[in-house]
């Protein structure tokens, strides 16, 4: 089996999705927007409840993480079956293992592309997404054992900390990662998606560059969830796509949590230049 998986990988509510859609854009290049709910035929999860039932013939119990963690290898066989050279799988994962299953194997992976957000902005977004109160998602985002339960369409996700995280998938070496800044995104889209096309051996053309940026801007993802929802909406939250912005924690964040995620994480902020 080729070594054909390329990781869009991100920390919950960085960015993936987002990335995802604008690259769905770029290689489906129509001339108008793709459907926000066909944008997993470009790219799957490798945390999606319906592939682990398929593999296993339903005898996994997804309730169970020992039992999610075997059949795990299995989805992944199941992707790099199809002989393709590059299979685009989302994930959410820390790149290291859980309960001595290895999560980002080597054996698989051709690449990776990941996705890092300030922090101080993620924690918003992630409270809402999984219905949590602010400070109980800053205490999530500080703790080396940080796992999402399942909710239904999605099995267990093994996160760690938002510093554990960051350091695993930008230290490894095993294979080529490109960092993305969700912020260099948003200020340079043409720049910092160009690289996403290069890393994974696509030569950039700057009218369909520009075509699939704007097919994927967050006023037009709002749009369409708004008109048709979104598959990937969370359970506990009434909507997927918000403002898409930068800086927002500065309103919306409480000082004494901003300040307790500066503490937690401050050596690797301040390595991506989110301490001001």
């Amino acid at each position: 089996m080729k070594k054909s998986i390329v990781w869009l990988a991100s920390y919950p509510k960085s960015g993936n999705t987002w990335t995802r859609v604008f690259l769905a854009n770029y290689l489906a290049n129509r001339e108008e927007p793709l459907a926000i709910n066909d944008v997993h035929r470009f790219g799957m999860g490798d945390s999606i409840a319906k592939s682990y039932q398929m593999v296993t013939q339903g005898r996994v119990d997804l309730n169970d993480q020992a039992q999610v963690l075997k059949a795990r290898d299995l989805v992944l066989q199941a992707i790099v079956r199809n002989n393709a050279d590059v299979n685009f799988v989302k994930t959410h994962n820390i790149c290291g293992s859980a309960h001595n299953v290895e999560l980002i194997p080597e054996r698989y992976t051709r690449s990776a592309v990941y996705i890092i957000r300030n922090p101080l902005d993620v924690v918003l977004s992630f409270a809402r997404h999984f219905g949590y109160d602010q400070e109980h998602a800053v205490t999530a985002m500080g703790h080396s054992h940080h796992v999402t339960t399942p909710d239904g369409p999605t099995i267990w996700q093994f996160l760690g900390s938002w510093t554990d995280h960051v350091q695993s998938w930008t230290l490894e070496r095993r294979f080529p990662v490109l960092v993305l800044r969700y912020e260099d995104l948003l200020t340079a889209p043409e720049e910092h998606f160009g690289r996403l096309l290069e890393h994974i051996g696509i030569p950039p053309e700057a009218e369909r560059l520009e075509k699939a940026i704007r097919f994927s801007s967050f006023k037009e993802l709002k749009k369409q969830e708004d008109d048709s929802g979104f598959v990937e909406k969370s359970p506990k939250t009434d909507s997927f796509f918000a403002k898409g912005t930068s800086g927002q924690w500065k309103t919306d964040l409480p000082p004494e949590l901003a300040r307790k995620l500066r503490k937690q994480h401050r050596k690797t902020m301040k390595k991506f230049g989110y301490l001001e």
